[in-house]
């Protein structure tokens, strides 16, 4: 009988898409089902998946309203435990956030199988909280910070998740006379980035033959849009939902925050970037992605706090006019990420999964 597999995720697109991925690595092997509060639906097509919304509410900082938190808590629980229960759910994937709390929870309480998904250097808090009960936890790392070193067992490494259509993308090219530099915020978007950066762009423009693509929400669209075009700079705006791999194998340079799935995508068609992460997420674990990939030579990074007018130009400038480092990193890149292929990580997780899937006596 083939088994029943519930992916949990929702939020942001950080937890979403590595949620879609795993959902087509397993479709074919399994009974597949995603489960999302109403923030993640934006991030995903309706048509394509077996969707449930299950929403969770966010658990106030406020300590007068404990009383109301502890019953909302025990009502999500045993809205999971329902839940679950009437799909008939074997195993769930929890992709981490509070939204998976009260699903993780009631997996515990029936005895249904648990895995996490950890894509970040820093081990999460809800995936922290459910690593004694788990199973195992995918990474793309052994050394992730703040695992207790007696569950370091539980890791299983696989490659960087990538969406299929990454690996029939052409790499990015290299630096020449035409400058394509992209400029990624993230599924939240970076509204500092609409400002941060605007006037080493306007220096880049001076002195190169310069195209931007840049990811903005429809807030800053247009204004960003009037910015360029006053000052004659050739751009192309995006979205979150945009073809960012298109997008990346255009590009030959790259600014961005530091999430993991972004990273990923970016040392995969091996183009080198200054990343710049975001200085209030949680446990600092967007630095901590960058730093990883720092360490083994691939990207650049800055600080945003100690950025000025002119930090960000003068290292584009440097990487610009000194091709050798940037041709390492780009060599880097490539050797780092030549087992990622679709059916190595498809393999691994699979096997993963059948191993665990069966109560040990």
């Amino acid at each position: 009988m083939v088994q029943k597999i519930l992916i949990s995720t929702g939020g942001s697109g950080g937890h979403v898409v590595p949620a879609t991925i795993l959902y087509e690595h397993l479709k074919d092997q399994f009974n597949i089902s995603i489960s999302t509060d109403y923030r993640g639906l934006k991030f995903l097509d309706k048509s394509k998946y077996n969707l449930e919304v299950f929403n969770t509410t966010p658990i106030s900082a406020n300590i007068l309203l404990l009383p109301f938190q502890f019953f909302l808590i025990i009502h999500l629980i045993i809205k999971s435990i329902f839940f679950l229960r009437k799909r008939k759910i074997d195993i769930l994937i929890s992709t981490g956030g509070y939204m998976s709390l009260p699903l993780c929870l009631a997996s515990k309480i029936l005895g249904i199988k648990l895995f996490l998904f950890e894509p970040n250097m820093v081990l999460g808090r809800s995936n922290k909280f459910f690593i004694k009960s788990c199973e195992r936890v995918f990474c793309y790392s052994n050394k992730i910070k703040n695992l207790p070193n007696k569950y370091i067992s539980k890791i299983s490494v696989i490659p960087a998740l990538l969406r299929k259509k990454f690996y029939n993308v052409k790499k990015a090219d290299v630096i020449d006379k035409n400058i394509n530099l992209l400029i990624i915020g993230g599924s939240q978007g970076a509204k500092v980035f609409d400002t941060l950066i605007q006037s080493s762009i306007i220096e880049l423009s001076k002195k190169y033959n310069l195209k931007i693509y840049q990811q903005t929400n429809s807030v800053n669209f247009k204004v960003l849009k009037k910015f360029y075009k006053d000052r004659n700079i050739n751009c192309e705006l995006f979205n979150f939902h945009e073809d960012i791999s298109n997008l990346m194998s255009k590009s030959n340079i790259c600014i961005t925050r530091a999430g993991a799935s972004t990273l990923a995508e970016l040392i995969f068609l091996n183009l080198p970037c200054v990343a710049i992460p975001l200085p209030t997420s949680k446990d600092n674990h967007q630095f901590e992605n960058a730093f990883f990939y720092y360490k083994i030579g691939c990207n650049w990074i800055l600080n945003q706090n100690e950025i000025n007018k002119e930090a960000v130009a003068n290292k584009l400038f440097n990487i610009i006019d000194n091709k050798d480092q940037f041709l390492v990193k780009k060599m880097n890149m490539k050797n780092f990420s030549y087992q990622n292929t679709w059916n190595n990580i498809n393999q691994k997780i699979i096997s993963v999964i059948n191993e665990n899937r069966i109560s040990k006596n």
